[in-house]
């Protein structure tokens, strides 16, 4: 059990990957290859509640906790990482967001303009957080090109790629490049190049 509260990363994941395996539960036509991720928690749908909890709050949770292990690993970083912690603690806070405010029939109602709002700060805060860690965390080449990449791509997929009928696909490997980073992130921040480590 101590093993999963020091590795919050893993747990979102986990049940981020289990809302997706449920999602036809309670409605067998949701497509994974046509439909957003959120659209199986709108409103009024079949266990729209605890399909959000799953897909949404309870990951973006699990991955502020583990920004907060990330900004005590790096405490002694430079200013420009760790205002990039910062800013991927707010992209995964409003990705939990999207899960308390599922999205509504009528596109116009408030419920469906946040989560918008929320989708929107997701992968915003999300961009400069990874550029800034790629300038300021000095964990070398490979770990500057992976956040690069990632902040790059993860908009692209998002935003620009889901027309027409690859809509789900497209969201879907944004999210999974985004949970990916998270993982691959905390990974190195756990390692033994840690900068706690480093300044000793």
């Amino acid at each position: 059990m101590n093993a999963l509260v020091r590795r919050p990363e893993w747990i979102a994941v986990a049940l981020f990957m289990l809302a997706l395996l449920l999602a036809n539960v309670g409605l067998p036509g949701y497509s994974h290859r046509v439909h957003p991720v959120a659209l199986r928690g709108s409103a009024g749908l079949p266990w729209a509640l605890a399909y959000n909890l799953l897909a949404f709050v309870l990951p973006g949770a699990a991955l502020v906790w583990a920004g907060v292990r990330l900004r005590t690993d790096w405490a002694d970083a430079g200013w420009l990482a760790r205002i990039g912690v910062v800013l991927v603690q707010l992209s995964a806070l409003a990705f939990a967001a999207q899960g308390l405010a599922p999205l509504e029939a009528d596109t116009e109602a408030t419920g469906s303009r946040l989560h918008v709002l929320a989708w929107m700060l997701w992968w915003i805060a999300f961009v400069p957080g990874a550029l800034l860690l790629a300038l300021g965390a000095r964990r070398g080449i490979g770990f500057a090109l992976a956040c690069l990449a990632a902040a790059l791509l993860v908009p692209l997929l998002a935003v620009f790629a889901p027309i027409g009928p690859w809509v789900g696909i497209a969201q879907r490997l944004a999210f999974a490049l985004w949970f990916g980073w998270w993982l691959a992130i905390c990974a190195s921040a756990s390692g033994p190049g840690s900068s706690r480590t480093a300044g000793t």
